[in-house]
């Protein structure tokens, strides 16, 4: 696929072969880094991201797990008799939770937007504070339409997280920095099952007049969520050119660091070229299908306590048996997490290998007997492992697209379809499936097939594409492009002088940057 034209606005002026651009039109480093000869030794570099990662890295880890926190309170609750309190029918408490998914498809991509729009660390805060009050609202609830209601808008809010996360790996990290770091807090996923199990036991032993557990349960998590929001409004920066923990020496370099990345830091105009070239790019669509396949398998763990109820399993044991789920996932997801960053092109395939485990745990639990319990339970701690090429899959989407209208359109349309996975998933379970489960065991099982059968395709997509890019920089190594001589003017002495802007933060593209490598 050639390259599309680089779209400039009509201030730009073409001088010669320079061409002269707003701040509008290039990424917010450029400015801050225009003229800057700041030498960064490795040592330095090492110093600020260790900065950089006791700062950003418990405020997202922290936020990712009430985040997940948040998202199981609803199934959490049935234990607590939230049915019986609000009068709901089984399928009315189901709706409840596709009711967050659907809100959360549907504003991801308005949330993409306002990412972009506004500071990221702001617009995250409110989010956050908003979904506090819609959990503590929870606890006021007493019919089918209110809690629906407060549903939608923790959905709605959700939808702001994952985006702006990613936004901010590729702000203040380097691509081989990413894997890791969003490894560290999409764990948060196991710690979050673990944590919420405990909350709920703990709850169940409520007895206040007045007050069911279930209420209780909301008010703690909705009260802790809002002292996080209160916390992050204060702490976490918009972007590294604004950051008040970094110095502003420490700022431009920074910037500088993540330059490697040839993806910038990020743009506030909304870039409607941009926006088509995400929706042509088939690499999109690569990401999209893997996206909606590889999360049908959550569904597995919304049946976790029909599935364990028929293996024969107390009530009071099966509330045990999430401690161990999570346990699993955060060890799972911190094996391939490591192997992907410190293997040099390994993140395909550690993402594929690591659906080995998974599909054999969903064979097994569709052939093993149904008396042998010991080998069901395990293939079923087993399946949960198919958390983890989706771990590693989330941080090379954001390394493989550049031009931040293109990159917040292509996050959008990923998390998107795998709401759409996790909505599609609950509808290939029916109860006289059960108890052996077959059919959706084999869906899930196929899926996880389909989703490594993808990302194989996606690499060695990647792999011509960079392929392509290097014979065309043979050809034009000694050629000059349009995106040679851009410049910005700045303010230098108090006069206006013109600076050039490096390839890196004049806001291209993948496909426009013939500097781009795509990760493999």
């Amino acid at each position: 696929m050639s390259a599309a034209p680089c779209s400039r606005p009509t201030s730009a002026q073409r001088e010669n072969n320079k061409v002269l651009v707003t701040s509008r039109d290039v990424d917010i480093g450029a400015e801050l880094t225009a003229g800057k000869d700041i030498h960064l030794d490795p040592e330095e570099a090492s110093r600020l991201r260790r900065k950089l990662d006791w700062r950003l890295l418990p405020l997202m880890c922290i936020v990712y797990l009430n985040t997940y926190v948040n998202r199981m309170t609803h199934y959490e609750s049935l234990w607590l008799n939230i049915i019986q309190a609000n009068h709901l029918s089984e399928n009315q408490f189901d709706w409840l939770g596709r009711t967050f998914f659907l809100s959360y498809l549907v504003f991801i991509f308005p949330q993409s937007l306002a990412l972009q729009r506004w500071p990221v660390g702001t617009w995250l805060s409110i989010n956050i504070f908003l979904w506090s009050i819609a959990l503590l609202f929870h606890a006021a609830c007493k019919s089918f339409r209110s809690l629906l209601a407060a549903q939608f808008i923790l959905g709605m809010c959700e939808g702001a997280i994952i985006p702006g996360f990613m936004i901010v790996m590729a702000m203040f990290y380097t691509r081989a920095e990413q894997v890791e770091r969003t490894g560290y807090w999409f764990l948060m996923n196991g710690a979050a099952i673990i944590l919420v199990d405990l909350v709920t036991l703990g709850c169940s032993g409520f007895a206040t007049a007045g007050f069911d557990p279930w209420q209780w349960f909301f008010i703690i998590v909705g009260t802790v969520t809002f002292i996080i929001s209160v916390l992050f409004w204060f702490l976490f920066p918009d972007s590294p050119t604004t950051a008040r923990f970094l110095t502003p020496e420490e700022r431009v370099k920074v910037v500088l660091r993540v330059r490697e990345n040839q993806a910038g830091v990020e743009n506030k105009t909304f870039k409607g070229e941009q926006f088509i070239e995400a929706l042509t790019d088939l690499k999109t669509w690569l990401f999209v299908m893997f996206a909606a396949c590889s999360t049908i398998w959550i569904s597995l763990t919304d049946q976790r306590q029909r599935i364990l109820e028929l293996l024969g399993f107390s009530d009071l044991e099966v509330l045990f048996f999430p401690l161990a789920d999570g346990a699993i996932e955060v060890v799972g997801i911190y094996l391939g997490m490591m192997f992907a960053a410190r293997c040099k092109n390994a993140k395909a395939w550690t993402a594929i290998m690591s659906y080995a485990p998974p599909v054999v745990g969903t064979v097994l639990i569709s052939t093993l007997s149904i008396t042998n319990k010991t080998g069901l339970v395990v293939s079923y701690w087993i399946s949960f492992l198919n958390i983890v090429p989706f771990s590693i899959f989330l941080s090379w989407v954001g390394m493989s697209t550049s031009g931040h209208t293109k990159r917040i359109t292509v996050n959008a349309l990923v998390l998107i379809a795998s709401s759409a996975g996790s909505l599609a998933g609950p509808f290939i379970w029916k109860t006289n499936y059960a108890p052996r489960n077959r059919i959706p065991s084999s869906i899930i099982s196929v899926c996880s097939v389909m989703s490594a059968c993808t990302l194989f395709f996606i690499r060695q997509y990647l792999v011509y594409r960079n392929k392509v890019k290097d014979e065309q920089a043979a050809v034009q190594a000694d050629r000059e492009d349009k995106y040679n001589e851009v410049y910005i003017t700045i303010m230098e002495g108090g006069r206006r002088v013109e600076k050039r802007v490096d390839r890196a933060f004049q806001d291209l593209t993948d496909l426009q940057n013939r500097e781009f490598r795509y990760a493999l």
